[in-house]
């Protein structure tokens, strides 16, 4: 496989000792951290091309991103790895947050994009202190729990993480959960502009039907958050057993997706979707018929690429109060760069970044 590869490229400056230089490269998205990390493992040189699309070898990255987008001249043995573990991840702008945060703050870190097919296998081989954090991401997040050493209490709970932070004095894997806090936040503010209630203490979800599409690790986030503020849950999904299962984890209903778009109990309703359903390459898809909208007073859709979904683009059309994927994707990432750096999150900088790249 070609992570097994990847480690022993990066094995031999501290463990063979060449007397030459090496230039070890591995092809593919999957090869892309062998590309970034040769200042660290000692590596020769690397390979950039000069314009995307027109590259000579699979997964060669252009020498602006290497340059600019992962701080390559600023890379060295020191340098703390950390990266997204997820299929796909091509499409995250996680990378364009984190390296940008890093160089504002004089911070040792390189962010990349990690392609894993099997989560524990990657935890198995990259055992390194080199690899201090992770973000995770579809459809990693439960797995990825299992793989902890310990569970923050909420994650426990939710059965999902997203943020892995390697404990330097052990090498024991700690798990979290920042997805949930992001995402409520989000629609709470939503809810809070729509009803002009800002001055207020209790949450706006409160008593609210609060409908869950996705039983995964982001929908059970969502579904643990929203139980928390005092919603009512349903629970809708491909797989009804998956369903049902999260709803009764929470105390809630469960729904086929395949019944989401007659199920109109009342109006004012909520509506977050936390599938993979509308993210690029495939715009087009909705996971709810554009008819039925018109019964929920706020939709939020996880996916963020694109920022506007099929899904949000339709509420929107149908006069429905709409929170974006973006604005969770930002405040989830508030306490995921604390964990990975123990500063404090440059909040204003991340918005102008993701400004940048929405």
């Amino acid at each position: 496989m070609p992570i097994y590869i990847i480690k022993v490229l990066f094995q031999y400056d501290t463990t063979l000792k060449f007397q030459v230089p090496i230039i070890g490269l591995v092809m593919g998205e999957r090869g892309l951290m062998s590309r970034i990390l040769c200042p660290k493992f000692g590596g020769y040189l690397t390979f950039g091309t000069l314009e995307a699309g027109k590259i000579s070898a699979p997964g060669q990255p252009t020498i602006k991103d290497l340059l600019d987008l992962y701080n390559f001249r600023q890379l060295g043995p020191d340098t703390k790895i950390y990266g997204l573990l997820g299929k796909p991840v091509s499409h995250s702008k996680g990378p364009f947050l984190f390296n940008a945060a890093f160089k504002a703050a004089s911070f040792n870190g390189v962010y990349m994009p990690l392609l894993v097919d099997d989560v524990a296998k990657f935890f198995d081989v990259y055992s390194s202190p080199d690899f201090f954090g992770f973000s995770c991401t579809i459809p990693h997040k439960e797995d990825a729990l299992k793989r902890c050493d310990e569970v923050h209490p909420v994650a426990k709970s939710i059965g999902a993480v997203n943020t892995i932070i390697r404990r330097s004095n052990d090498g024991k894997l700690s798990g979290y959960n920042t997805d949930y806090a992001g995402a409520i936040s989000a629609i709470e503010d939503g809810l809070r502009g729509l009803h002009d209630m800002h001055n207020t203490i209790a949450s706006p979800l409160a008593g609210k039907l609060f409908i869950v599409i996705g039983a995964g690790g982001a929908g059970k986030a969502l579904a643990y958050g929203a139980k928390e503020k005092g919603a009512r849950v349903v629970i809708a999904n491909r797989t009804y057993s998956r369903a049902k299962e999260l709803a009764d984890m929470v105390g809630g209903d469960a729904l086929s997706l395949d019944e989401l778009g007659d199920f109109h109990p009342e109006n004012g309703m909520i509506l977050a979707n936390t599938t993979s359903i509308g993210m690029q390459p495939k715009v087009d898809e909705t996971p709810i018929p554009k008819k039925a909208l018109s019964s929920y007073s706020l939709v939020f859709d996880a996916v963020y690429t694109p920022k506007i979904t099929r899904l949000l683009r339709e509420a929107e059309e149908s006069g429905v109060t709409i929170v974006t994927g973006l604005e969770m994707f930002i405040r989830q990432a508030y306490e995921q760069y604390e964990k990975f750096t123990g500063l404090p999150a440059p909040k204003q900088l991340f918005r102008e970044i993701m400004a940048t790249y929405a």
